[in-house]
């Protein structure tokens, strides 16, 4: 039999484990009915590396146990070249030497690539309407431009082809080659350019996105992403049409560079031919529609829909009105992407505006960084580069905004 004094001691002692143990047990062992916050970090983002990059978490949550955990990892990448007054490119520049602003708050550069890292290009030919005769020009061009890249470079080859669909033909999109850098592999691919009768080019652009971009890039590709198309713009056989195939490119994050033929006076003359020449062309359904949506939304659907009882003026206005349409459209995507265009008076010269793409590519920087402001509405976001300590004045041309994801 224990003494009282021998039986207190034991339980005194037993008490003070037991408290002992409690202390040091996890929250949720305590007190099994509270949830507890947990803390969740978004993976770190990834180094560039050809270049001294910096690399940083995103801000880190503190949500609890009940909440929907979303980590929020999207990077930002913002293609930027540098010039200085004269257009000459400024090279060798660090992270350090580049401040970036969303919405006009500063944000932290978390990956950067200097001009020597190596680039995914999508090449697409437009080989439909007047280029169908110059298909051999625009091979010559394309095989230099692809002579003009660095290596590690990978290149895929996108254009456009003519399908039978039961009794009639359409134009497609044809991906003849996917990303590669192996050069033989390219040629043969630009070897096997078809033409087509028409122009998807909406739908050239969405599928670029869709399929050539639709994987994320490896670490040292982020941000070094381009199209670069050669045509005149105009399309007239898309399912896509602007809006959305500017909001998928836009999304992929990828600089957009087009080489702007000038094809108007071949397809003017013509669209004026009589409807029973041969050597015709007209305006597609599609096109008409467009236009009619776009600068006579008040009229009425079949006020524009027989090609051939139009007179001569008529004609020759919707042609040039789509063509300055082509032409803003092609600024407006290259400018918000930080890219810029080309102009080539005609397929002779679209070999020297080749040269000076590949030129610009080889001159590009690219920041990445986590945008501080988390919301998820789907509103567009204003950027901003600005660049210090250079070794003269500076001029920047980078990507100007993206539109934020939406719950």
């Amino acid at each position: 039999m224990l003494s009282l004094r021998r039986f207190a001691a034991i339980a005194l002692g037993l008490t003070c484990q037991l408290l002992l143990v409690s202390t040091y047990l996890p929250a949720a062992a305590q007190q099994p009915n509270q949830q507890r916050p947990r803390r969740v970090n978004a993976p770190a983002a990834p180094q560039a590396t050809p270049s001294p990059a910096v690399t940083d978490n995103p801000t880190v949550d503190e949500v609890d146990e009940g909440d929907v955990v979303r980590v929020e990892t999207q990077l930002v990448s913002v293609p930027a070249v540098v010039t200085n007054k004269t257009g000459r490119p400024i090279t060798g520049l660090r992270s350090e030497n580049f401040l970036l602003f969303e919405n006009g708050k500063q944000q932290k550069i978390t990956n950067f690539a200097t001009t020597e890292a190596p680039f995914e290009i999508a090449l697409l030919l437009d080989t439909s309407g007047s280029t169908r005769v110059d298909v051999g020009l625009i091979r010559q061009a394309a095989n230099a431009f692809i002579d003009a890249l660095r290596p590690g470079d990978r290149v895929a080859i996108v254009a456009f082809n003519t399908a039978r669909q039961g009794q009639s033909v359409a134009a497609k999109v044809e991906v003849l080659s996917q990303l590669t850098g192996d050069r033989k592999l390219l040629r043969a691919a630009i070897e096997n350019l078809g033409s087509s009768n028409g122009t998807p080019f909406y739908d050239a652009l969405a599928r670029i996105a869709d399929e050539i971009f639709h994987e994320p890039p490896r670490e040292e590709l982020r941000g070094r992403r381009a199209i670069v198309a050669l045509t005149d713009g105009v399309d007239s056989t898309s399912v896509s049409d602007f809006q959305t195939a500017r909001s998928k490119l836009s999304r992929a994050g990828v600089a957009s560079y087009f080489i702007q033929v000038n094809t108007e006076d071949f397809v003017e003359d013509r669209l004026l031919k009589d409807c029973q020449d041969d050597g015709r062309l007209t305006l597609s359904a599609k096109q008409l529609e467009r236009y009619r949506q776009v600068f006579l939304p008040g009229a009425r659907a079949d006020d524009l829909v027989d090609f051939c009882q139009m007179g001569q003026f008529e004609r020759m206005q919707i042609s040039r009105d789509l063509y300055n349409l082509a032409r803003r459209e092609m600024n407006e995507i290259a400018k918000a992407s930080g890219a810029r265009n080309f102009l080539a008076a005609s397929l002779q010269d679209a070999r020297a505006a080749f040269a000076l793409v590949a030129t610009e590519i080889g001159t590009q920087y690219s920041l990445g960084y986590y945008p501080t402001d988390k919301t998820r509405d789907g509103k567009y976001r204003t950027i901003r580069v600005e660049v210090q300590g250079a070794p003269e004045k500076a001029l920047v041309r980078a990507r100007e905004g993206y539109v934020a994801p939406k719950s």
